[in-house]
């Protein structure tokens, strides 16, 4: 009998956010490459490579218990790949709000959202919100916790605006040429739902981590074929976009093009995930790379740190489906800790490559509380979690 130890999925899912926060780092290593291409190439390491070879490799019968789950259970199958499709459009609707928010209200709101439906919707769908959160002390103490992390968010997307003023005019207009509040709120509001629905997608699969658990795969693991559905799902939006952009760049010779030759950019901003984004986004856009010119394409590093990076950014989720099972009848609370750590280590990041270099010592202190709220709200989620595994365990003596 698996034995929760709360305080130890804290530390899983600190391990998930620091991959989530460091993995768009290899990238930056990548030259001669449009974004389509490298996202794409990272990206099948990420929602196809990674999670089948970690899967075979740490559960019995990977391949058994997909087609048991397809024959058994293919509801929830559909279920948990139509979630990841559905996470996926939250990812390509976040560079909207980035466009018409700016990088720090934008990422305030939209990660605001994300931290709550992903975290709340789960008991509310299920019935057990009254019952085993409002009902119990630990419940109560894990919903302080939530509170507090969507404070944190708060407070450091101020700390990111309090920068913004402090831009120049010029730097300004680069970084929000069409803003528009009440666009940017609605599409906010939209990307922010879709991305939980990751959340959604992973208690979907609960199915599909009872039959791991049959087929013999330890409790630690459980979840890992749940990835490789899920993440099918967003791979499947990924590829579609990633395509679309390179019909219309006519970049789609990159991948074996050993000669740089030049593309024909549009206007749309970078996209990525908003609760995956790096900390490029979560504090500040990173100073840009200079052009640099046409020539040879080092292929042999680029597909290199594309894969690097693809697979540091599935190992958030190898963490996060560990940390689930040592939170107990909580594990809702899973996605506060995952959010609140991805924002710590995106913005620790963003601090050591001096992002925040000249900003004020006003902006700089709303950081430090934003980010101590965030650690704060992790130590009450596990702490409430630790009350429900201690009362559970009670009951049964």
């Amino acid at each position: 009998m698996n034995v929760a130890n709360p305080f130890l999925g804290v530390v899983f899912h600190w391990l998930g956010g620091l991959a989530s926060g460091s993995f768009y780092v290899p990238f930056r290593f990548v030259k001669k490459w449009s974004w389509e291409t490298y996202w794409l190439v990272g990206g099948f390491f990420s929602w196809i490579i990674a999670p089948w070879v970690i899967g075979l490799v740490m559960t019995h019968d990977l391949p058994g218990i997909l087609v048991e789950a397809l024959r058994s259970y293919g509801a929830n199958c559909f279920w948990t790949y139509f979630f990841g499709v559905l996470w996926g459009l939250g990812g390509l609707t976040f560079g909207l709000t980035m466009r018409y928010l700016g990088m720090s209200l934008g990422m305030g709101v939209a990660l605001g959202y994300c931290a709550a439906f992903g975290t709340l919707m789960p008991p509310l769908f299920k019935g057990t919100f009254v019952s085993d959160v409002l009902g119990k002390a630990s419940g109560i103490v894990i919903l302080i916790g939530v509170a507090v992390c969507l404070l944190g968010i708060a407070v450091a997307g101020m700390a990111g605006m309090s920068k913004e003023k402090e831009m120049s005019e010029e730097q300004k207009r680069e970084s929000i040429k069409e803003f528009n509040f009440k666009k940017g709120i609605l599409v906010a509001t939209f990307s922010g739902v879709m991305s939980a629905c990751f959340a959604y997608g992973l208690a979907a699969g609960d199915p599909i981590k009872a039959l791991a658990l049959k087929h013999g795969t330890t409790t630690l693991w459980q979840g890992l074929p749940v990835l490789v559905v899920l993440l099918a799902g967003g791979f499947t939006t990924n590829f579609i976009w990633c395509v679309m952009l390179h019909l219309r760049n006519r970049s789609g010779h990159e991948y074996l093009a050993a000669e740089q030759t030049p593309v024909a950019r549009g206007t749309e901003p970078i996209l990525e995930t908003a609760l995956d984004a790096p900390s490029e986004e979560t504090v500040e856009r990173l100073p840009a790379r200079p052009a640099s010119p046409l020539g040879r394409v080092p292929l042999g590093p680029n597909y290199l740190f594309s894969g690097l990076a693809g697979t540091t950014w599935y190992l958030q989720f190898f963490f996060y489906t560990m940390g689930e099972t040592q939170m107990g009848q909580y594990k809702f609370s899973s996605w506060t800790l995952h959010m609140a750590s991805i924002i710590i280590f995106s913005s620790l990041w963003g601090i050591a490559l001096r992002e925040w270099r000249g900003s004020s010592f006003f902006t700089k202190s709303l950081l430090l509380l934003g980010l101590t709220m965030l650690v704060f709200s992790t130590i009450i989620v596990g702490y409430g979690n630790y009350l429900g595994v201690a009362t559970t365990a009670t009951a049964a003596r």
